[in-house]
């Protein structure tokens, strides 16, 4: 994949919910759980919620956490009913932001979502008013310093279905379709490839810089009021100058 690195920015959210890592395992162990429900609590045979286990791995979610989250919701099946919900709109300037939720009650989601926008100077809009300036992919990426054979990790990724392999400054990016996401994390962790973050994400299919201080703070406050709200799960967005 040609240009945007994500990989500093990965770092900078980890390094940011490192002082909340409570919060990542509860938004984690929610996903768990509607794994569960949709195909049961084994991850062999459960592909959605192998790729929910591997996600929460590079989130350094402890396994006894894991085990504990998937028992939980296996036995709980009834309680688990959270809905997903995505919800599409701008920042300053223009920004284009997508917001995934999930939620027991989408009234509460929609308002308090809508009010975070407002707030950080953005607005909520119609859906799919800015879905079609991204791209759903799988990918993985692997901190450079983890690797000793670049060409073997490359075919490995390829051979087993990657559609790109990008060497960046301190990393490595295999992207795939999100359909051979699943074979493709199960090779690398075969091959004892250790992986910095792997998921089903949203790429933005070009990147808008804010150059206005003020619009920069309207854009990281509505950020963090998103991130701040208990029914968000991710968020993307275009913005090409985060740090």
């Amino acid at each position: 994949m040609s240009g945007h690195s994500k990989f500093a920015n990965i770092k900078h959210r980890k390094e940011k919910t490192d002082s909340a890592r409570g919060k990542v395992f509860t938004r984690l162990g929610r996903e768990i759980a509607v794994a569960v429900k949709q195909g049961g609590a084994d991850p062999a045979s459960n592909s959605k919620l192998r790729d929910v286990v591997s996600k929460a791995k590079s989130q350094n979610m402890p396994n006894d956490t894991i085990d504990r989250s998937i028992k939980k919701a296996a036995g709980d099946l009834n309680a688990v009913n959270y809905e997903s919900v995505t919800y599409e709109g701008y920042g300053p300037n223009g920004i284009a932001i997508i917001v995934e939720a999930l939620t027991d009650n989408r009234n509460r989601a929609a308002a308090n979502i809508r009010s975070a926008f407002t707030k950080g100077g953005g607005n909520m809009g119609a859906a799919g008013c800015v879905s079609f300036m991204f791209d759903e992919k799988g990918v993985i990426i692997i901190d450079a310093e983890e690797v000793s054979d670049e060409d073997e990790l490359m075919l490995t990724a390829l051979d087993a279905g990657a559609s790109d392999f990008a060497a960046q400054e301190d990393s490595y990016e295999i992207i795939t379709e999100p359909d051979a996401f699943s074979g493709v994390r199960d090779a690398l962790e075969k091959a004892k490839m250790p992986m910095a973050s792997a998921e089903v994400t949203r790429l933005a299919q070009t990147y808008t810089a804010l150059n206005d201080p003020e619009d920069i703070k309207k854009m990281r406050k509505l950020l963090d009021l998103l991130d701040d709200e208990d029914d968000v799960q991710n968020i993307y967005h275009n913005w090409e100058n985060e740090e």
